[in-house]
């Protein structure tokens, strides 16, 4: 009986070492050596400040910044820390769905003074599963070009080349499909007017 009790001790002393420090501890070792970004929350970071995760969805409002796809939960990426995931869970035969995806095709047309006839991507009149998807689909993000070069009073023609720079292939070349992540390329949206501010300012005035 002495024998069984000293042997289970040392069993569960072996496996709660092994188990749970060798192994957590091996792991993330080599998640913050190989894999670091992606194993701090793909936080990305503007002017020294962390904004947001490159794996969340955030709300982007004005008409000089690229939108998300519309969520079912409010986007839930607050500055609370709070990530809330929610889908609508409304059924194809649902009126309730019906009128959410026709509004969402509505304020896309309009807010993007697009013809009233314009195809609008699925992902941009229908939320995501989880309501936090960070990315949409390329012809979304083109079809948000022209207003918000206008805001910004950018060329339509810059705004276009970042748009195409920040198109992601589908993972491993099969994989999906090809994505854009709107945190990011409104990060860098953000970087190139205040470069080309900043060139402008320091050029020489010419008469």
């Amino acid at each position: 009986m002495i024998k069984l009790i000293t042997q289970s001790i040392r069993q569960t002393i072996l496996w709660s070492v092994l188990a749970g420090v060798l192994y957590p501890l091996i792991m993330t070792l080599f998640a913050q050596t190989a894999f670091r970004n992606q194993a701090n929350g793909s936080l990305v970071e503007k002017d020294g400040k962390v904004i947001g995760s490159a794996l969340l969805a955030q709300q982007f409002q004005g008409s000089n910044y690229f939108w998300p796809r519309p969520s079912a939960c409010g986007y839930g990426t607050g500055p609370s820390g709070i990530a809330a995931s929610s889908g609508s869970n409304l059924g194809p035969t649902s009126a309730v769905l019906h009128t959410n995806v026709m509004n969402n095709i509505a304020a896309f047309i309009s807010g993007n003074n697009l013809p009233t006839n314009t195809v609008v991507p699925a992902d941009m009149a229908f939320a995501s599963a989880s309501g936090l998807d960070p990315h949409i689909s390329p012809e979304a993000a083109r079809l948000q070009t022209a207003r918000v070069a206008v805001s910004r009073g950018m060329s339509e023609t810059k705004v276009k080349e970042l748009v195409e720079r920040f198109v992601e292939p589908p993972q491993w070349g099969f994989l999906g499909q090809a994505r854009v992540n709107v945190l990011l390329l409104n990060v860098a949206l953000d970087q190139a007017q205040a470069e080309a501010k900043k060139a402008q300012a320091s050029s020489p005035h010419r008469g």
